[in-house]
């Protein structure tokens, strides 16, 4: 009997350190592509910079006059500027 109850014991020990790697171990990704978060310090938020984001950055330089210039090698004025824009002119969705 001792040697039944220890046999059960490992089975239960065995099963429970199994199915959290088993859980892990088929956790699929939610995303294939990168996801790139961009801080705006004035408003402290985040905001995805996505497809989306870089539609109405493209819109906000054509409308201001501006050439384009990738976000990341803007000024910080000029990131400042577009992110004040941004919270004022939310996405209409």
């Amino acid at each position: 009997m001792h040697f039944t109850n220890r046999y059960i014991s490992s089975l239960v020990l065995v099963a429970a350190l199994a199915v959290p790697a088993a859980i892990l171990a088929n956790a699929m990704p939610q995303e294939a592509s990168v996801q790139v978060r961009v801080y705006d310090r004035d408003h402290k938020d985040y905001h995805n910079w996505d497809d989306r984001e870089d539609h109405v950055y493209r819109l906000y330089l054509s409308d201001h006059h501006r050439p384009f210039v990738e976000f990341s090698k803007q000024s910080s004025r000029s990131q400042r500027d577009y992110w004040n824009y941004r919270h004022s002119n939310p996405d209409r969705n």
